[in-house]
């Protein structure tokens, strides 16, 4: 109590880093991944076309496969490609009676081209969408305990971000301030204009990923009105007409009669998906949902038909009150759903600021407490802990991610389990990346583990090259832009792991005089 308010701000700043420093950096790696997951996904299924749009004839093949193979189905799906690519024309369905895998949609599943309507086999694989449920959802973990956590870390963060602000008083001079070769002071720097940089990104960034777990952390709201969730969500988002088999034969209307009733709905609009329940009923309903695209839609609007009619049913409209479409607002700032390009680039390069911040955090706190050491040399467990978790997670986490595209490559296509295997890949890496810090010297370990980042992510596009035709020339000649750009993207981080080891490899720490020892605490 006998300090400042400034001194016990950089206190909070610290320990409120350093506790959850390493979830939050896990959080910022997969979540700054995940701004292009749709692309992500395109380029783990190399075989599925540059081309999304979908022909006439495609839908007419789509038609013709469902009534042939899906006859007597209880539900069919159509997934239409996203514009942004990684998918292509996927129709599944549920035959009665088998299993659906605790709620996840199983059944029989078939690809095909956009263009011409054929068969593609296509590799099982998760995709980017793996990479963007990790960053919440921590895959390993109960769902709900996962959430609590990152809903911690979360909250931690947001009161970093603000204790930093307060710490730093020379916060517009710090941003433009960044001196190499100084030991302790660059890593301060480099901390502070990581953070500066992209600051209100930073802040809107964890504020609306706390709003998205909403009723994670207070769920109270929920319980005093209502009897369940489910009761809940019932009355917010209320779902469509339901209506029992009749069982009358009729058939299902073409899927493209469909496209067109909706799109005279939605002004134009595509549908990305269709599911039709009780197919081949006179009784059965089709749902079409569309993509959202636009700022503040909300959830995906969609439209109700009768499946053998395709004409529309009545629903009930949706009428969110205010606090629902602040929630929705924030879901949409949060996600960049709406976002093009240019802001989606944007979006990424402030999150790789965020792992910046995070990564030169947590050294930060080893390279000021090395100097105070009574012998560097041989540090307490508690230091060692803390340095050799750094080296696990700063390393390993991108590791295992170049480990997940590479086995989407070397793996054979063919091999059951192909998507959970991938996976696998990924934490067998992170894993020995993580021992090997704790078996050798610290500093030799963080060489090692980033000249091994530095080889994967250079080896991706050699594999790439190797193993389809759509390595960086020929997809630069084709004009495949996704393709290219992921390529350009996995060497430009080869680049910056080779860079950041090189720098390393340079430095030779320095003995700290006892007055700068003694600036350097005040300015903690």
């Amino acid at each position: 109590m006998k300090q400042s308010l400034r001194q016990s701000m950089a206190w909070l700043h610290t320990w409120a880093g350093l506790v959850p420093g390493w979830v939050l950096y896990v959080i910022f790696v997969f979540g700054t991944a995940a701004f292009f997951q749709h692309e992500i996904d395109a380029w783990m299924r190399p075989e599925l076309p540059a081309e999304t749009r979908v022909t006439p004839r495609a839908l007419a093949a789509a038609d013709a496969l469902l009534r042939t193979r899906a006859a007597g189905a209880e539900s069919w799906s159509v997934s239409l490609p996203a514009a942004r690519g990684g998918s292509g024309l996927e129709l599944s369905w549920q035959m009665p009676g088998a299993d659906r895998g605790h709620g996840r949609r199983e059944g029989p599943r078939v690809t095909l081209d956009p263009a011409t309507g054929a068969e593609i086999p296509v590799r099982e694989t998760r995709g980017g969408f793996f990479l963007y449920r990790f960053h919440f959802d921590l895959h390993f973990m109960s769902v709900m305990w996962a959430r609590y956590l990152v809903c911690v870390a979360a909250l931690a963060m947001l009161v970093a971000i603000l204790s930093g602000v307060v710490t730093h008083k020379k916060i517009f001079t710090d941003f433009f301030m960044l001196r190499l070769r100084k030991g302790q002071r660059s890593w301060l720097d480099a901390h502070n204009a990581a953070a500066v940089l992209a600051l209100p990104f930073h802040l809107m960034i964890t504020y609306t990923g706390l709003a998205t777990l909403l009723f994670t952390l207070m769920p109270w709201a929920i319980s005093a009105n209502f009897p369940d969730r489910q009761a809940f969500y019932a009355t917010t988002f209320p779902q469509g007409p339901e209506r029992e088999a009749s069982g009358e034969p009729a058939p299902v209307a073409p899927i493209g009669r469909m496209i067109a009733a909706a799109r005279q709905q939605w002004g134009g609009a595509l549908p990305t998906y269709i599911s039709v329940t009780s197919p081949g009923d006179r009784a059965g309903v089709a749902t079409l949902y569309t993509a959202r695209s636009q700022w503040g839609e909300g959830r995906p609007d969609s439209v109700y038909l009768d499946a053998a009619t395709a004409t529309r049913l009545p629903s009930t409209p949706s009428h969110p009150g205010g606090a629902t479409a602040t929630h929705r607002v924030m879901v949409d700032l949060h996600t960049g759903w709406f976002a093009g390009y240019g802001l989606r680039w944007l979006y990424f390069l402030s999150g790789l600021g965020g792992v910046a911040m995070a990564a030169t955090g947590l050294c930060l706190w080893c390279v000021k407490r090395r100097a105070r050491l009574p012998d560097p040399a041989r540090p307490h467990f508690g230091f060692r802990l803390v340095e050799r978790l750094n080296i696990g997670f700063i390393s390993g986490a991108p590791i295992g991610i170049a480990a997940y595209f590479l086995a989407n490559r070397l793996l054979p296509t063919t091999l059951p389990g192909h998507a959970d295997w991938e996976i696998n890949a990924l934490f067998i890496a992170w894993g020995g990346t993580l021992v090997w810090a704790f078996l050798r010297p610290a500093r030799r370990a963080w060489l090692e583990t980033l000249a091994a980042a530095t080889a994967l992510y250079a080896a991706i596009p050699l594999v790439n090259a190797a193993t389809t035709t759509r390595g960086v020339i020929p997809s630069l000649l084709a004009g495949d832009r996704t393709f290219a750009v992921f390529d350009l993207m996995m060497l430009a981080l080869a680049a910056g792991f080779a860079f950041t080891g090189w720098t390393l490899a340079r430095h030779k720490p320095r003995a700290m005089p006892a007055r700068k020892r003694r600036d350097e605490e005040a300015m903690a």
